[in-house]
């Protein structure tokens, strides 16, 4: 009690007041400006027209004659190989570079039996580049008055004219051997065509004759010096390898050298 008065008496209730907090809205600049970020309606035409005009350049060089095959410009390989690539490739001449499908030029050429690899490059304006890997011939296949380019797996690259390619060996082919151009000696032939292979890979100081076979043991004769007996067609590149290595050492007179078993060669005379 305080003053006569009772404290229940003195107090009064407060009631909780209601709070409103405003939040201040900001400047007009403040803003997100989404319509920055949408490009005018002059900007996008112009964009528009410049697709246009890239697609309407490209299908011109497509179908017009400003990139015109003029020439076709074969590259690594011989003439009478040059000759045949532009033989089979002598359609795309006329055609735009620009149209023509580098892939299916490839296939025609690859499809040649004297090529083993290519690539078509287009050298604008006017002409066509054909890179092209040969086919490597190691021997003259003769069966009577004809004779064959055979490479290290027995394919008959080309039909050349009796006695030329003196350099090359000879194998000498029944009459009853089927040969064309394009497809292989039968397998009976493979040991002797990839002994060749390897001694080409080699260089043998003196020049390969023939390939003799006796039984599955190969014997390269040579037009002077030993012959070389190779014996069972494996290992034949580092047998070839160890016979040119033992060439130089062996004595005048020297019949043979064996390197059938290459870790122990044989010099016989």
């Amino acid at each position: 009690m305080v003053g006569g008065r009772t404290e229940r008496g003195s107090r009064r209730r407060v009631r909780a007041a209601s709070v409103v907090v405003p939040f201040p809205r900001g400047a007009t600049g403040d803003r997100l400006d989404l319509a920055r970020f949408v490009p005018s309606g002059r900007s996008l035409l112009l964009a528009f027209a410049a697709v246009l005009g890239v697609l309407g350049a490209y299908w011109g060089a497509y179908a017009s004659s400003v990139f015109a095959v003029e020439r076709i410009d074969v590259r690594g390989v011989p003439p009478e190989v040059a000759r045949d690539v532009e033989a089979a490739t002598r359609d795309v001449l006329g055609r735009s570079l620009v149209a023509i499908d580098a892939g299916d030029v490839e296939g025609t050429v690859r499809a040649l039996p004297s090529v083993a690899g290519v690539a078509v490059d287009r050298a604008f304006p006017h002409t066509l580049v054909i890179k092209v890997a040969p086919e490597r011939p190691v021997a003259v296949a003769r069966r009577g008055h004809s004779s064959w380019l055979v490479t290290g797996t027995g394919k008959v690259i080309r039909e050349i004219e009796t006695g030329s390619e003196r350099a090359l060996p000879r194998l000498w082919l029944t009459r009853g051997v089927a040969v064309r151009v394009g497809g292989s000696l039968p397998g009976s032939f493979t040991p002797a065509t990839r002994a060749l292979e390897a001694v080409h890979e080699v260089r043998l100081p003196r020049r390969v004759k023939a390939v003799r076979s006796t039984g599955d043991q190969l014997t390269l004769v040579l037009f002077r010096g030993p012959e070389i007996r190779l014996g069972q067609a494996r290992d034949l590149l580092l047998k070839a390898a160890v016979a040119a290595a033992v060439f130089p050492l062996v004595e005048s007179g020297t019949i043979y050298i064996d390197v059938s078993v290459p870790e122990r060669p044989v010099a016989g005379s």
